[in-house]
């Protein structure tokens, strides 16, 4: 799809839910492990988890030195929490190894492959995870691919059904112009969960049903 496409449907998107303005989330090591955490549960799971991580701990130093199965404890309302664990305890390990410290500031000064690059190499960490840090942390214009965002550019047409969902973050990141990947990123998640759904999609209710091509094949005559 060209870019003035993704124009189209990022305004339409704007006039539907409201316009979205980057704000800086939590500090960078924070979003990684609450990324973590959030892997195969709700948002809602996923911070009780975080607090309660920070809440036991205090700080990452202490996470790193704990056992798994205090760290799993901590943040047993996540789900997963044996294998979240031994990955946050890992990658805080790595981090600390690698840089000396608990601060992921330095990536700021890369470009975000080479930010990204970066992180993957950290246990537990995948394309979207370092793509969340990038961007709600930094800042940076990398484009984190969910299952809503993935979802519904398909449907879109702005990827191609064949594309893998890593290389869908470049795809993105190609289309998308910097200054609107967050607000993109944020708008197609809301529209994921609130119509353009896995199961029984609200076609007619979609303000994009005039330019999607999956408008047809969800709504075919019986």
């Amino acid at each position: 799809m060209k870019k003035t496409g993704i124009d189209l449907i990022l305004n339409l998107l704007v006039q539907s839910y409201g316009d979205r303005i980057w704000q800086k989330r939590l500090e960078p090591v924070g979003e990684l492990v609450l990324t973590i955490l959030s892997q195969n549960t709700s948002d809602t799971n996923s911070h009780r988890a975080f607090k309660s991580l920070v809440d036991t701990f205090g700080v990452w130093e202490k996470v790193a030195a704990a056992d798994t199965t205090q760290i799993a404890a901590a943040i047993r309302a996540g789900g997963l929490a044996s294998a979240k664990a031994k990955y946050i305890k890992s990658a805080l390990l790595e981090l600390k190894q690698e840089t000396g410290n608990f601060n992921l500031l330095f990536l700021k000064k890369m470009d975000i492959y080479a930010a990204r690059e970066w992180l993957v190499r950290l246990p537990g960490v995948g394309m979207k995870t370092a793509s969340c840090v990038l961007l709600f942390s930094l800042g940076m214009p990398a484009f984190p691919v969910d299952t809503h965002v993935y979802r519904v550019t398909q449907r879109l047409g702005i990827i191609d059904r064949k594309t893998t969902v890593d290389a869908a973050h470049l795809e993105l990141e190609r289309l998308v112009p910097p200054q609107n990947i967050y607000r993109c990123h944020v708008l197609l998640i809301e529209h994921g969960r609130n119509v353009c759904k896995a199961q029984r999609p609200l076609c007619l209710a979609c303000i994009l049903k005039d330019i999607c091509p999956s408008f047809k094949i969800f709504n075919q005559p019986t």
